[in-house]
């Protein structure tokens, strides 16, 4: 391997490459089903759904490990953000005007993503107070806290619960935290809470991992191709959607 690839973790690669993959077929399947209306493809989609928050979980959590390994995250959270700005352009503006609807993206994963990494780059030195034991105790205990925020609620079941005033709930200011009217849409939509939790698990788990060492496992290259999507995994999220409408289109071009 060259120099540089045996300190690379090429196992956090894969499993990347493994959410992008999985993260591609789902908007596949959404994209031909919403757009076109194939019948199979709705059939795959509602089937897949329940998997979906654990591929995008995992994906999530990587990004918080990478942001423990990283030498910048403000330039990467700042890179994120604009790849964020562009998908938004391109479908809530670009994509209607070609008369594709219910495609508008106000606040996905990549604006999700954006926001956790430049909030790691700012609060680096008080995270770093925190021993990675107890900062993943921490967004164990406020991942379920949080995770009923859309609904009007913090709460832990019916043992503790905390009303959010309804007031709240008439606008869509707040959606990028999870409060938003019963009209606001977003086809690809990652609040950042409970969201947030996951990723600072990962922050944690990759200080551990950081100071304690991976191992050894963790290092060999197993799987090339979804090593390859993982590394590549902003290019792709970006390029994937135009690309499965552009084959879309031509394939029923052909079969015309």
């Amino acid at each position: 391997m060259k120099q540089n690839d045996k300190k690379r973790i090429f196992f956090l690669d894969e499993l990347r490459g493994f959410a992008v993959f999985c993260m591609v077929f789902y908007h596949a399947f959404y994209i031909l089903d919403s757009m076109y209306g194939y019948e199979w493809a709705n059939r795959l989609f509602l089937f897949f759904m329940p998997v979906q928050p654990f591929f995008a979980g995992l994906f999530i959590f990587i990004c918080g490990i990478s942001c423990s390994l990283s030498r910048s995250n403000a330039k990467r959270g700042l890179l994120i953000l604009g790849a964020a700005t562009v998908v938004t352009i391109a479908t809530a503006v670009v994509m209607p005007m070609l008369n594709f609807v219910e495609c508008e993206i106000y606040f996905g994963i990549l604006h999700l993503l954006a926001f956790c990494v430049l909030a790691c780059a700012l609060l680096q030195k008080p995270l770093g107070k925190l021993s990675p034991f107890a900062g993943i105790i921490i967004c164990a205990v406020l991942y379920p806290l949080t995770s009923g925020i859309s609904t009007g609620f913090l709460n832990y079941g019916d043992i503790l619960a905390f009303e959010i005033p309804d007031t709240l709930y008439q606008n869509n200011w707040l959606a990028p935290l999870g409060i938003y009217s019963p009209g606001f849409f977003s086809a690809d939509y990652f609040p950042i809470f409970p969201n947030i939790f996951i990723f600072f698990a990962g922050v944690f788990a990759g200080r551990y991992f950081k100071e304690k060492g991976f191992p050894e496992w963790a290092y060999p290259q197993r799987i090339k191709p979804l090593g390859i999507l993982g590394r590549n995994a902003l290019i792709i999220y970006i390029a994937h959607m135009p690309l499965i409408y552009a084959l879309t289109e031509l394939v029923r071009l052909i079969i015309k």
